[in-house]
């Protein structure tokens, strides 16, 4: 079921919203939309329920898990477990069958590495998306930053275009103005695939992070891409370092402040693994902590590799919050 919200135009809607409600344990007023505990961000956003493939979502309430299947040799976690096909499929549908919300599919990582022509990107990514759509009704997106991937993937049954690059190559907005698919708008700098010219600096990362997400919002609202289908990603470690990256995420209150549900895209990455002193392969409890603390501060979608462990956080958090009832209640009872 689809839910519509009626609202202000996009300008206005801009400077009529306030940045966001805090929960206060000095008054007995219900703040937003579950009484929460102090420190608690409650996002005030323009569209909270949505309709994305064929599941709907109410941000409000909920706090989507978007599993990662990378169909790519060189994937910086799981270092090519699900390159094959079959294996990705099946990665997949285990994901989807373990609780995730929806899938997210990559045939390139954003990292350096050797050019993959689209074609080939599309042989990838394809065949996956299109047997999971048929296999479940799992949200599906699909990690691209190529309009010709995205354009063949949302032909194939995916309903979200990750786009790392921010909207980078105009086409991208296009594709998905034409389409009914919803963009994440992400933060980066550099290109894709090439290495950093120079190490990154910001005189204020989060400043600076949410007014290139303002401005490229306001690029695909002008290609014609309604509110209503706009997600943002201030994009964790993506041309940042670490201290940038636990910066950044304090600060996640502004980037929620501009009203679309904010992905938090956090698990297993460098930042975790540097904060802990930990290597590839020990760093869930970090990813665990770090996609909570997104949570209490707004985000409404965390992106994670271990499925079942991140679906029993967030739904652990949303029982916390009165949003969900416990599976069962007997204990002192």
């Amino acid at each position: 079921m689809t839910t519509e919200r009626g609202g202000s135009p996009p300008s206005q809607a801009r400077s009529a919203r306030p940045a966001q409600r805090f929960a206060s344990p000095l008054s007995g007023a219900r703040q937003g939309p579950a009484a929460t505990a102090p420190g608690w961000v409650v996002p005030d956003l323009r569209e909270p329920v949505r309709t994305i493939g064929r599941r709907t979502f109410d941000f409000d309430h909920r706090i989507a898990v978007m599993a990662i299947v990378n169909r790519t040799p060189d994937s910086f976690h799981d270092r090519g477990a699900t390159f094959a096909l079959d294996r990705a499929v099946e990665a997949a549908v285990h994901a989807a069958e373990q609780g995730a919300d929806w899938v997210d599919i990559g045939g390139v990582k954003f990292a350096p590495g050797p050019e993959l022509p689209a074609a080939d990107e599309i042989d990838r990514v394809v065949p996956v998306v299109r047997q999971l759509a048929q296999e479940s009704d799992v949200t599906i997106s699909v990690d691209t930053f190529r309009p010709e991937v995205a354009a063949a993937a949302i032909e194939a049954g995916a309903s979200v275009v990750n786009d790392t690059t921010g909207l980078s190559d105009p086409r991208m907005a296009a594709v998905v103005a034409d389409s009914d698919a919803t963009i994440v708008v992400t933060h980066s700098l550099a290109e894709p695939r090439r290495p950093l010219p120079a190490p990154p600096q910001y005189g204020d990362v989060t400043t600076e992070v949410v007014g290139f997400l303002r401005e490229r919002v306001d690029r695909a609202l002008a290609a014609g891409i309604p509110e209503s289908r706009i997600i943002v990603d201030p994009g964790h470690d993506l041309n940042k370092n670490t201290v940038h990256t636990l910066e950044l995420t304090r600060r996640l209150p502004e980037v929620v402040a501009l009203g679309y549900p904010v992905l938090a895209a956090v698990s297993n990455k460098d930042f975790v693994g540097e904060s802990l002193g930990r290597p590839r392969g020990e760093r869930l409890a970090g990813s665990l902590a770090v996609a909570t603390v997104s949570a209490m501060l707004g985000a409404r979608i965390v992106r994670m590799h271990d499925v079942a462990e991140s679906v029993d956080a967030m739904r652990m958090v949303e029982a916390t919050l009165g949003w969900r009832a416990p599976v069962e209640a007997r204990h002192n009872t």
